[in-house]
């Protein structure tokens, strides 16, 4: 078989040069790649840089005398199997919703009759802009679709969501549309939890931990790719709510539950929130004050209910039940007890002491371990490969399960 053809248009931004990652890492996969760059992506990259990555000449203006006898760029838009618009700029986002084609971009955006995929990047004010937010409505509505940005610390020095998807991350995005039949939890349900929770003290303080919520929301998303339908019970979190994915803020354990709950029945339930195990027993209306010379206040806890042992032992439970355990050393035995006492399927666990940069990192590092007795040791990956390796595994035991039943 041919490879796919992309047709990949590298907007004006420093994340440009991600596209040389995505290049490269696209051509191992069997992908090829024809390379459009606009004038402020040749500020980022060099046309060298991008022809010698893929083998290809690189596209760079609207009327090239040479360029348009060759091939012309009605034919160069419908040659390819997919557009993909990496960095996809606010500017080219305001263009691609107005249907302008006022370059060799825009003008190829608006005549091709393929698939475009982009991948937003800029300054974290620029992406919550109302226009921005208008421009991508529309993009959605015109069926373009999108992945990312991240949250992270951004090129300016501000952080927030806005950060460019990884070259892994937009492959990924690709297959999915190029090989739109490769959804092996197609038809199943899934209820995802993730982030913290926060159990008040009093109206202004509150009880929480620092989970990010990165890995409840990755894993999530990859349910969604794979064709899970996918309700996310969030904490609060920096994250942005996960494309295809119906998100459910809450702030406490027993907020969690309710929509937990409500969301039942699903084939499958992953925990990987930071639940509170404790709450305050009493919760005043007015902010508790600090007076001079009098003592510290006490303040009670009592147990909030617990989410994971709830669902293993519900009476709608979920065909697979998957729980997080994040612990502090010892953890395989500390893993295997709480698989034991919360009688769920599998335990991924993780190590958090200090240091380890698990809570609000980007990558995780994982021990899967299973009723049956099984054991995986997963090497350090990044979270967002840490949930499509997960994904693949509930496929592989869904089928195995469909198989035997």
């Amino acid at each position: 078989m041919s490879p796919k053809r992309i047709l990949l248009i590298v907007g004006g931004g420093i994340a440009a040069y991600k596209c040389l990652e995505l290049v490269r890492r696209g051509r191992e996969r069997g992908l090829a790649f024809r390379c459009v760059l606009t004038a402020g992506g040749k500020e980022f990259v060099t046309p060298l840089s991008l022809a010698s990555l893929s083998g290809e000449k690189v596209y760079q203006e609207l009327f090239s005398l040479t360029d348009e006898a060759e091939i012309g760029h009605i034919r160069l838009s419908r040659e390819a199997d997919l557009v993909v618009v990496a960095p996809a700029t606010a500017n080219l986002i305001a263009k691609m919703a107005a249907g302008i084609g006022d370059d060799l971009a825009t003008t190829l955006l608006l005549a091709t009759d393929k698939p475009v995929l982009i991948a937003p990047a800029m300054n974290p004010m620029m992406w919550a802009h109302p226009a921005t937010v208008r421009n991508m409505a529309r993009l959605r509505e015109d069926g373009i679709r999108v992945v990312g940005p991240n949250p992270g610390d951004m090129a300016c020095g501000e952080v927030g969501s806005g950060r460019m998807a990884e070259a892994h991350e937009i492959l990924a995005a690709i297959e999915a549309i190029l090989n739109p039949m490769e959804r092996p939890l197609e038809g199943q349900r899934a209820v995802v939890t993730s982030g913290p929770t926060r159990e008040a003290i009093d109206p202004v303080r509150y009880i929480s931990n620092h989970s990010s919520g990165r890995q409840g929301h990755a894993i999530a998303r990859a349910l969604a790719e794979a064709g899970a339908r996918v309700t996310l019970v969030s904490g609060p979190v920096q994250e942005p709510d996960p494309e295809g994915v119906t998100t459910v803020h809450i702030e406490s354990a027993r907020e969690m539950l309710a929509a937990v709950e409500a969301a039942l029945p699903v084939d499958i339930a992953v925990c990987a929130a930071a639940v509170a195990d404790w709450r305050p027993a009493l919760a005043p209306a007015r902010k508790i004050k600090k007076e001079e010379g009098a003592a510290a206040p006490v303040i009670e806890l009592v147990e909030n209910p617990d989410i994971l042992r709830t669902l293993a032992r519900h009476p709608r439970r979920p065909r697979l039940v998957v729980g997080f355990a994040a612990e502090t050393g010892d953890l395989e035995a500390l893993a295997r007890a709480k698989l034991a006492r919360k009688g769920c399927d599998w335990i991924l666990a993780n190590d958090v002491s200090p240091g380890s940069g698990i809570f609000g990192g980007e990558s995780n590092r994982i021990l899967l371990l299973t009723a049956e007795g099984e054991s995986e040791a997963w090497p350090e990956l990044d979270k967002r490969e840490v949930a499509r390796r997960l994904v693949r595994r509930i496929a592989d035991h869904l089928a195995r399960e469909a198989d035997h039943g």
